[in-house]
């Protein structure tokens, strides 16, 4: 393997790490307002990540990513319809 291969492998690693650590971080501040409360979902949340800390390949790296992703917008949406929901229960409230 020539230099610059491993270079770019370690630069690379150094990418999904830090996409990680900055996706964890997000992460963690959804979980503010999670209905259960703080404490049950950072335990939560560092469970799943504990569970695929060993994994090594890129690719199933990158999946991992995605679907955490896909959770993250799961989440907010959830966040948002539920704001959505005492809105117009207050609104409706009022005009009744």
């Amino acid at each position: 393997m020539s230099q610059r291969t491993k270079v770019i492998d370690l630069y690379k690693t150094v990418i999904i790490i830090l996409i990680t650590l900055l996706f964890n971080i997000e992460l963690l501040h959804l979980g503010k307002d999670y209905p259960q409360g703080y404490d049950y979902f950072r335990s939560r949340l560092k469970k799943a990540f504990m569970k695929n800390k060993d994994v090594s390949d890129p690719e199933k790296i990158k999946k991992m990513i995605a679907h955490g992703e896909f959770v993250k917008k799961e989440i907010e949406a959830l966040y948002m319809l539920k704001k959505y929901r005492t809105l117009k229960r207050r609104y409706n409230d009022e005009n009744q």
